[in-house]
């Protein structure tokens, strides 16, 4: 499990329990990327229903 889990976007929840712990976007994400000078891997994607 990752910090998704405290998310409220049903997409950002079907992801926490993937084993990479992702940060929803923001400030924490941003910060911790530059603290650790570690690039940024975006996620971009969507939830469909083929009815």
């Amino acid at each position: 499990m990752n910090r998704l889990i405290h998310e409220t976007s049903p997409y950002l929840l079907q992801h926490a329990h993937n084993p990479v712990d992702w940060f929803a976007w923001g400030n924490e994400a941003l910060q911790k990327a530059q603290t650790e000078d570690k690039p940024i891997i975006v996620s971009i994607g969507y939830s469909a229903c083929h009815w």
